[in-house]
C-alpha cells in the first residue's frame, strides 16, 4: 500500500537576462521590467489550488529555480516564502534553496537573500575562466563568480553551493581541473560537478561547439573524481559532491522519490494520494504570459501507471551512491520487494548490483552502467 513520503516544494522563475546556448530549461530573456508583484501573486494562488495534495505534511524543502530567481528582489521573495508558509508549515529544519548566478546578484542582497528566509544558496559559477564564460554565454566573469562565493559565505547561509561544469568546448584536462582546485579554495560546503552534454532545441544543438573526445572526457571524469575526493567532497549522487552533512536535502528527497509540489511556469509536481492508490505527475502552464493570465495554473495531470512505479522510483533512486533499502522501495511504490527480484537478480549476476536481505547497492560496474539495470524492466 502507498504511504506519504516526504513533501517539498519547487517554485520555478523563467526569466534569464538572456538564454544560455546550452540550456534547454523552460527560461525566457529579460525583456524590459520583470512583473515580479504579479508573479508572486500567481505563485500563491498556483500553491492555493494545489493545496489538497499537501495532506497533513509538513513541507521538507523549498527549492526557487529558474531562470535565474536572484533577478527578484529579496523583497519579493521574502513575500513568496511568508505566503508559502501561511499555507502551509514548515518543518523544523527546513531547507530552502535559491538559484543565484554571479551576472544578477548585487552582492549586498546576499544577506537580505538571507534575511528573507532562504538558508542555502546554488551558485551558477560553470567555470573560472573567462573563455569558456564567453562561450557559455555567461553574462558574468572569473572574479564576478569568486566574489559571489566569497559573499555567500560572509552572509553566513547554513550551506551553499557552487555549479561547475566539465566537457566544456576545447577545454583541457587542465583547464576541467583547474576548475575544481578554484571552486575549493572558496570552501563551498557542496558542489555540482557535471558534464556539458547538448541538448535538443538549444543554439548548441543547431551550432554544436568542439567538444573534448571520449578519452579526454574520461580522463577528466576520472582524475576529477578523485580530486575532489582528496579534497574531502564526498559524491553522494552522480553529479554531486559535498562536505559530511551538506547534501542538498532538496535533491535528496527527488531522488528518493519523494513528493513535491511544483509551481510556477512549467514547473512539475509528483504527488503520492494513498486514498486513491495513485501517484500523479502534474505540469503547470509552460509560458509566462499564459501563466499570469490564467486562473486555472495546472495544464496537465497524467497517472504514474502501477505497473511503471518500479523503474520510475529506480530511474531517481540509481543516481544516489547509497545503498537502496528494500523497505523504501516498498514504502515508495506500494509494491513487496520481491517484484522486481528477478531482475534484480540478473543484474547481481551481471555483476552491476550486490544484494542483502536488506537492501541492493550497485558496484563500480553498476554506476558507470545504469542503463543496462533500467533495461531489465522495459
Amino acid at each position: 500500500m502507498l504511504q506519504l513520503p516526504p513533501l517539498s516544494l519547487y517554485i520555478h522563475i523563467p526569466w534569464c537576462v538572456q538564454k544560455c546556448p546550452y540550456c534547454d530549461f523552460n527560461s525566457h530573456g529579460q525583456k524590459g521590467e520583470l512583473p515580479q508583484q504579479a508573479y508572486v501573486d500567481a505563485l500563491l494562488a498556483d500553491l492555493q489550488q494545489d493545496i489538497g495534495y499537501v495532506q497533513g505534511r509538513k513541507l521538507h524543502s523549498i527549492f526557487i529555480g529558474g531562470g535565474t530567481p536572484s533577478l527578484f528582489c529579496a523583497a519579493q521573495i521574502k513575500r513568496l516564502l511568508t505566503g508559502v508558509e501561511q499555507k502551509i508549515a514548515f518543518e523544523d529544519d527546513i531547507e530552502i534553496t535559491m538559484e543565484a548566478n554571479p551576472g544578477t546578484l548585487e552582492h549586498d542582497d546576499f544577506a537580505a537573500y538571507r534575511a528573507a528566509g532562504v538558508t542555502r544558496l546554488s551558485i551558477g559559477i560553470q567555470s573560472f575562466s573567462k573563455q569558456k564564460l564567453n562561450l557559455l554565454g555567461r553574462i558574468h566573469d572569473e572574479h564576478e563568480a569568486v566574489n559571489a562565493a566569497k559573499h555567500a559565505k560572509k552572509a553566513e547561509y547554513q550551506s551553499f553551493n557552487l555549479d561547475l561544469m566539465h566537457g566544456l568546448p576545447n577545454q583541457s584536462f587542465d583547464e576541467a581541473i583547474s576548475d575544481i582546485e578554484q571552486a575549493a579554495d572558496l570552501q563551498p560546503p557542496h558542489l555540482s560537478w557535471y558534464q556539458l552534454t547538448i541538448e535538443p532545441n538549444t543554439l548548441f544543438h543547431s551550432k554544436p561547439p568542439q567538444l573534448p573526445d571520449d578519452e579526454n572526457l574520461w580522463q577528466i571524469y576520472q582524475q576529477g573524481q578523485q580530486r575532489l575526493a582528496d579534497l574531502g567532497y564526498e559524491q553522494y549522487e552522480i553529479s554531486a559532491y559535498a562536505k559530511p552533512g551538506f547534501q542538498c536535502r532538496h535533491n535528496l528527497n527527488y531522488w528518493r522519490f519523494g513528493d513535491y509540489l511544483g509551481i510556477g511556469c512549467g514547473a512539475h509536481g509528483k504527488l503520492t494520494l494513498p486514498k486513491e492508490n495513485r501517484i500523479i505527475r502534474t505540469v503547470k502552464i509552460k509560458h509566462p504570459k499564459g501563466y499570469l493570465r490564467s486562473d486555472n495554473y495546472t495544464s496537465d495531470i497524467s497517472d504514474i501507471d502501477l505497473a511503471d512505479l518500479p523503474i520510475e522510483y529506480l530511474m531517481n533512486r540509481l543516481r544516489l551512491m547509497a545503498p537502496i533499502e528494500k523497505s523504501e522501495f516498498e514504502l515508495r511504490t506500494g509494491q513487496p520487494a520481491s517484484t522486481i527480484a528477478p531482475q534484480m537478480l540478473n543484474a547481481v549476476n551481471k555483476g552491476l548490483i550486490i544484494e542483502s536481505t536488506s537492501h541492493w547497492q550497485l558496484t563500480d560496474k553498476g554506476h558507470m552502467f545504469v542503463n543496462e539495470i533500467l533495461s531489465e524492466f522495459l
